[in-house]
């Protein structure tokens, strides 16, 4: 924000300031209880059986779908871009994923196995995991239909249509890879069924340094970029955050 545009922006007494904020203070509570109840329809939707015995390629050799709850009840999977070939994984996805170490043990110890899946080859996401420093489970679907079945891979037939079944309707982009989480649950004579799935911005739910811009006095400032997360590099291509300036020496 330029120093005329904060000029520009509204300055009031303290207590004006307070009863403004107790008015959106209401309705963050409105939204806070919209949430929680959107949550309990979101647990009470059907389940689906999986039928299809899906094999992945993971460090310890090939596993099954249910091998990847690791004796959990309870499996979140990241549909991570990263397709067979590419130089690296998705830089949006990766943005995703640099939120999930921290909060790795915790998912955890709440009965909920993660893990990251996508069609590069393990070899491919072994570089690139290692280079981005992340130590959460990744593994490849290369070779089977799970990426296609959930609806984050697409053919080039698909492509080419120039219009793709995503996100539980007709995507109006083309592109072989797109983003999205999907949950699964195991019960205890090992059967696996799919609970939950979204897509498209619902997979924000994994940004935790979007929820926190949202705070900001500038928000995720996005409205003048090509696209909204025009911004996002991987971190570890990033140029210098630029060097704190006070005033002051703006006007030396």
């Amino acid at each position: 924000m330029t120093e005329a545009s904060t000029m520009n922006h509204s300055v009031v007494s303290r207590d004006k300031w307070l009863a403004e904020r107790k008015t959106l203070l209401a309705q963050e509570k409105e939204l806070t209880r919209l949430r929680d109840q959107i949550a309990s329809k979101r647990r009470a939707l059907p389940w689906v059986r999986i039928e299809k015995n899906y094999v992945f390629d993971t460090p310890e050799g090939k596993r099954s779908l249910a091998d990847l709850f690791e004796g959990r009840h309870q499996l979140m999977v990241q549909h991570f871009m990263f397709a067979p070939g590419w130089e690296q994984g998705c830089p949006s996805c990766s943005f995703m994923a640099d939120h999930t170490d921290g909060m790795k043990i915790h998912l955890e110890h709440r009965d909920v196995s993660f893990v990251a899946i996508s069609r590069a080859t393990l070899p491919e996401i072994e570089r690139f995991r290692q280079r981005m420093g992340w130590q959460f489970k990744w593994v490849s679907s290369n070779g089977s239909d799970f990426n296609y079945d959930f609806g984050v891979s697409f053919t080039p037939e698909d492509v080419a249509k120039g219009k793709l079944h995503y996100n539980y309707g007709v995507w109006p982009l083309a592109g072989e890879e797109w983003p999205g989480i999907s949950l699964f649950y195991r019960n205890d004579a090992g059967e696996v069924f799919h609970t939950y799935s979204t897509y498209g911005r619902g997979v924000e739910v994994m940004m935790g340094t979007y929820n926190m811009l949202d705070l900001a006095p500038l928000g995720r400032d996005e409205d003048n970029l090509a696209y909204g997360m025009a911004w996002v590099r991987h971190h570890d291509r990033y140029e210098p955050a630029p060097a704190a300036s006070s005033c002051c020496s703006a006007h030396a």
